[in-house]
């Protein structure tokens, strides 16, 4: 027989509050002391299905920077040739920036584990700089997975201390 069939016990009445009586009244209420002012509430956390706040408030950064990416993409498509080419590289570049933004908040709040994303942006810039400092292809790609390796494993160590020791979520 299931948990829902049996017969559940009648709860006890819980005893009702006293009402509040005069200041200076004798009686069940006069010997506790008064009760301190409320302390001021702590930040508000986020709950279990919405991410953390952003530190700019409700200013929609996140989503002005990806629209701003859109369309700056479009005109680089449609506008053709060097020009072209380097709006849609800024397109990229904003758009990810954005994206990396939402996640390292969610990140560093404990909130969602990037680990694999944040260390993967992490390993991009570094052979963006390798790239531009005229380093070879041979030397990029091991540099680049050390430096991804080593971010993931930090990155991981600090979401299990913001989260309270889970490894993901």
């Amino acid at each position: 027989m299931g948990r829902r069939s049996r017969n559940r016990a009648t709860p006890t009445p819980r005893p009702r509050p006293a009402a509040p009586q005069p200041p200076g009244a004798k009686g069940a209420g006069a010997s506790s002391p008064p009760r301190p002012p409320k302390a001021a509430r702590p930040k508000r956390r986020s709950r279990h299905g919405e991410p953390p706040p952003a530190p700019w408030g409700a200013f929609p950064l996140a989503e002005v920077s990806v629209l701003l990416a859109l369309v700056l993409g479009v005109v680089g498509l449609i506008s053709g040739g060097r020009d072209g080419k380097i709006l849609i590289a800024c397109a990229a570049v904003l758009g990810s920036l954005a994206g990396l933004e939402l996640s390292l908040r969610e990140h560093l709040a404990g909130f969602r584990s990037h680990s694999t994303v944040l260390a993967a942006g992490i390993a991009v810039m570094t052979v963006a700089i390798l790239f531009f400092a005229g380093v070879g292809r041979l030397i990029m790609l091991p540099v680049a997975a050390a430096v991804f390796a080593t971010a993931f494993f930090a990155f991981r160590e600090v979401f299990k201390r913001r989260s309270g020791g889970m490894g993901f979520r």
